[in-house]
């Protein structure tokens, strides 16, 4: 595996690929790796020539400094994961490689942008946007793989890929969960032992949810998820005070991205959830029957 900081040496390995008619699979990561990122690297070796693993906290993401200065970094231990994983390229550039000039780019995404993450991360889908066309640039992949679990981000590239018109086939991969349930996130790692214990019943609460979607109309399953969890220190005491402090749950048109009222439509219905736990703020997404 070639372990690579810079950009015009990344180009020029890609630039020998496409020389050999090779097909090339993305992955772009901000680190911290985990089984969740090591699917997507499984899924990218089966369906191309050449696999390049981006690990690169991109700063223009956070609208949160505290949340960019506490995010995890461990490219050593990354590099090692991305190796065994099978990865052809690691590509692992300073914020400096990155950005030479200050990014002056702004993108809009319209109504997709406009619920859930959006309004509560002012920014953050414009920066998520620079740093994943820079990463095509880069890389010219034929596919590119990211997990659902970031539901609202692959909207967001998908309408990126629109706008720019370049052909590069978006993977969604399904979320990869510990045996607990609990998604894997980088920020996982930052929760306590306590927390860490209680983080499940954000998953247990989504599948209830599911369930309850078979009988119950949408806004009473959105008021469950919300009341459950806010109120589950209360019904399960918890120790050093913890409690799940919902940011949003919503149930949203899987394609438009937009709330829905009822389960009946053209396009199939998921819920998005974010919570705040322990200081750590931890997405999920459940698909409803």
């Amino acid at each position: 595996m070639q372990i690579i900081d810079k950009t015009a040496q990344l180009a020029q390995a890609v630039a020998q690929a496409k020389e050999r008619h090779q097909t090339i699979g993305l992955v772009p990561t901000m680190g911290a790796l985990h089984e969740g990122h090591l699917s997507l690297i499984s899924r990218a070796r089966q369906e191309n020539d050449l696999v390049v693993v981006s690990v690169f906290v991109n700063p223009i993401q956070f609208n949160n400094q505290e949340d960019l200065a506490k995010y995890p970094r461990t490219v050593e231990a990354d590099c090692r994961l991305l190796e065994q994983a099978g990865a052809d390229i690691a590509f692992v550039p300073t914020v400096e490689e990155m950005y030479p000039e200050p990014v002056a780019t702004v993108y809009h995404f319209g109504p997709i942008e406009e619920v859930m993450e959006g309004p509560r991360r002012p920014g953050h889908f414009s920066g998520v946007a620079v740093v994943v066309r820079r990463l095509f640039d880069l890389a010219q992949p034929d596919r590119a793989y990211f997990g659902e679990k970031d539901y609202q981000q692959i909207a967001i590239v998908r309408n990126l890929l629109e706008q720019i018109k370049y052909p590069i086939e978006l993977v969604a991969c399904p979320i990869v969960r510990a045996d607990d349930g609990l998604a894997l996130s980088s920020r996982n790692a930052r929760l306590s032992a306590n927390a860490r214990a209680m983080a499940p019943a954000i998953y247990q609460t989504l599948c209830q949810a599911v369930e309850m979607s078979e009988t119950d109309d949408v806004d009473d399953v959105r008021q469950y998820v919300l009341d459950a969890l806010e109120s589950y220190h209360l019904v399960n005491p918890q120790p050093d005070d913890l409690k799940f402090e919902p940011e949003y749950f919503e149930i949203v048109d899987d394609t438009t991205l937009q709330p829905v009222n009822t389960w009946q439509g053209e396009h199939g219905r998921v819920g998005c959830i974010a919570v705040w736990l322990n200081g750590v703020r931890l997405i999920d997404m459940v698909r409803f029957r």
